[in-house]
């Protein structure tokens, strides 16, 4: 049977914060943290959950730990890093560490804290040299992120596990989950930080050619429509994108660009 899976965008990073989606590979904020912990003590599934995965980059590694810490507790469920998980953009928030300096990347972040698993069970074998050079299978096109989307959809559909945890970014889960529900995913989100959605395969599901549905009862439980904008350095001015946000949404302090 094809697992379920339970599919999470990242908590606010600095990027977020500041604007600056020049950071390179920006770490998550205080409050970024705090969301990590609301969710880690209101998801349901901690002694169910066979399997975390999440995207290479920093800040989604610590939403995996911060979150899914009672779960990645339990020895038998790994913690895999998958590339094609990367965020969507060419800018240096949207691009990764280099293979070779992840481990010491993820020692240091991780130092002192109290994740209730060990964090060098974290599986990095999947990030190899090139993962983050946004060229090729990686590169900032419709075409590429359509291919690495499906990729990531047939692997899943094939894993033995019944349950999954895919922690992601905003704008390529909407490629994941071939879930539309934003203008242009390109550019813009509807996740909001440490979002919540589950899916099943479809019926018609094939191991070349797999395909999400969402629940009835996660769509549900969606909160209020909120479009996080964005874009990839250089192709959309952030002052700009600062000025439709503040005339959308006014109470916000924060705007994405890249997700």
């Amino acid at each position: 049977m094809p697992p379920k899976i339970s599919l999470v965008r990242h908590a606010e990073g600095y990027h977020n914060l500041y604007r600056d989606y020049t950071l390179p590979d920006p770490l998550l904020t205080p409050v970024g943290k705090q969301q990590c912990a609301a969710l880690s003590s209101k998801f349901p599934h901690h002694d169910t959950v066979d399997l975390v995965v999440a995207s290479p980059l920093r800040r989604t590694v610590q939403t995996a730990a911060y979150s899914f810490g009672p779960t990645l507790a339990r020895p038998e469920v790994p913690f895999i890093l998958h590339p094609a998980l990367q965020e969507v953009a060419a800018s240096g928030s949207d691009t990764g560490t280099d293979a070779g300096l992840l481990t010491k990347a993820i020692e240091d972040m991780f130092q002192g804290e109290n994740l209730g698993f060990d964090w060098t069970k974290v599986d990095q074998s999947q990030v190899t040299d090139g993962w983050n050079s946004k060229k090729g299978y990686w590169a900032y096109t419709r075409k590429a992120l359509s291919a690495r989307s499906a990729d990531v959809r047939n692997w899943l559909f094939q894993r033995p596990e019944l349950h999954i945890i895919i922690v992601t970014h905003g704008a390529i889960a909407h490629f994941i989950t071939e879930d539309w529900d934003v203008e242009d995913p390109m550019t813009m989100t509807a996740y909001q930080n440490c979002e919540v959605r589950d899916f099943v395969f479809s019926k018609s599901s094939q191991e070349d050619d797999a395909h999400l549905t969402e629940t009835a009862e996660s769509k549900s439980k969606r909160p209020a429509r909120e479009i996080d904008l964005g874009a990839a350095e250089g192709e959309t001015d952030p002052h700009i994108i600062a000025e439709l946000d503040g005339a959308i949404h006014p109470e916000r302090e924060a705007v994405e660009v890249g997700a």
